[in-house]
């Protein structure tokens, strides 16, 4: 699908989705306690829909229902091991596939794991490592197809930390199942730690111990029972921050949904924009955002890989210049992000330097119109979508339907707060 956007300045009230982050984490703790488990306020998207799909397929029975303040999943828990090959499509969801592999182990099955566009390319050397050093078999000709059979032990794990805080998760909630205790250690400093510090919010709150002895280095109580209960997922920082960058860009949006003392790390969008200039402020229980004068400032990536698209389209349509710096792990998202922001923008008028670890933008006060591609990437569609109240003429996004990955509803609210959206 492709749609054009006629510049126009954007305002509103609208409710965030739900953190995209956070509602695989409740919906794997759910899939592992044994009983009924609800997760409420959920919001559908292709990624969460992988993640129930393989849960299900591992003997998680999972029931979808629709209601006023999003969905809710009544999950009847307890992963089992099922007969034959198990076929696992993880879509194009990079969470799904490595949160979900060592889970895979722990319930004993065999699994072929598959999945769509960039997933195959997107790194699992730490599993294949891990594989070899616990002596677990498994079969791929480089990416997906990937071929695992086996079981998952407890004992010592060592993972490198600045490939992906996935592998992370996916060991922490499949250790504490096993019969032995466990301790996972980073190599490396462990970077995109605030996903993990996520994950070990949830497994609390799921009543499972995992003990922090120092950053980068996991105790794992063996033979551990997840929880059942009642748990509502928090709204999502970094879909929040597209309507912050528009609202900044020209107009006021007020969010709800969205957490004070969440433990996001895309919660740090709203301190960078407002480094930048931004006017942004909590009223009555809403994150209130208004058109406002921008400077450049210097981003570090390292923790917030995800914001880079949007704060790069903001820092095009604002005064100075603006780096981003240690951003290399985006090139290997759902597409080379460094790269597609460069070459969309540049398209607009942008000024956009990039270099193998960043980006470097020195900014004007408004861009044209034109054609961009979303590189089928639901961050580039709606990064370049947020600022198009600073364009001089219409925009069209060719593959637009990529928000779906993330956030289906995207465009009907893009035009609840004012935007001129038509199918092209």
């Amino acid at each position: 699908m492709n749609i054009t956007i006629r510049p126009a300045p954007l305002s509103g009230t609208l409710r965030v989705p739900s953190s995209k982050s956070m509602t695989h984490r409740e919906i794997i703790a759910a899939a592992l306690a044994k009983g009924e488990t609800e997760v409420t306020g959920v919001t559908w998207s292709e990624d969460i829909e992988a993640t129930v799909r393989i849960l299900s397929l591992f003997g998680a029975a999972i029931e979808k229902k629709e209601g006023k303040e999003g969905i809710t999943l009544s999950i009847r828990g307890g992963l089992a091991k099922q007969e034959g090959l198990l076929h696992a499509d993880a879509g194009e969801s990079g969470s799904t596939l490595r949160f979900l592999i060592p889970l895979g182990l722990s319930s004993g099955n065999h699994v072929v794991y598959t999945g769509r566009g960039r997933l195959s390319e997107r790194p699992l050397t730490p599993y294949y490592d891990m594989f070899d050093r616990k002596q677990i078999s498994y079969h791929t000709e480089g990416g997906l197809p990937l071929e695992v059979q086996g079981t998952l032990p407890g004992g010592a794990y060592e993972l490198p930390g600045d490939v992906s805080s996935q592998f992370f998760t996916g060991l922490l909630f499949a250790l504490p199942l096993a019969d032995e205790d466990s301790t996972l250690r980073s190599t490396t400093p462990l970077e995109s730690k605030s996903y993990v510090d996520m994950t070990l919010d949830t497994l609390a709150r799921h009543g499972i111990t995992i003990h922090e002895k120092e950053e980068g280095l996991y105790e794992i109580p063996g033979r551990q029972h997840y929880k059942t209960g009642t748990f509502a997922v928090e709204g999502d920082y970094s879909q929040a921050a597209f309507w912050l960058t528009a609202a900044l860009s020209g107009g006021t949006i007020a969010l709800t949904g969205l957490s004070d003392t969440s433990l996001q790390g895309d919660r740090a969008i709203v301190t960078l924009l407002k480094d930048m200039g931004g006017h942004i402020e909590k009223k009555e229980g809403r994150l209130l955002a208004e058109k406002s004068s921008l400077h450049g400032i210097t981003m570090d990536a390292e923790n917030v890989p995800d914001l880079v698209p949007a704060f790069a389209a903001l820092a095009a349509v604002s005064e100075g210049v603006t780096e981003i710096i240690h951003a290399g792990r985006v090139r290997l998202k759902e597409c080379d992000r460094l790269h597609a922001m460069a070459v969309e923008l540049t398209k607009l008028g942008a000024e956009v330097e990039e270099k193998p670890e960043g980006l470097v933008i020195r900014g004007k006060p408004v861009l044209s119109g034109g054609t961009v591609s979303s590189w089928n990437d639901h961050r580039i569609a709606m990064a370049l979508a947020s600022i198009t109240p600073k364009l001089t003429g219409p925009l069209t996004i060719e593959g637009a339907e990529s928000v779906k990955k993330s956030y289906p509803r995207f465009w009907e609210d893009f035009r609840k707060v004012g935007g001129k959206v038509v199918e092209a």
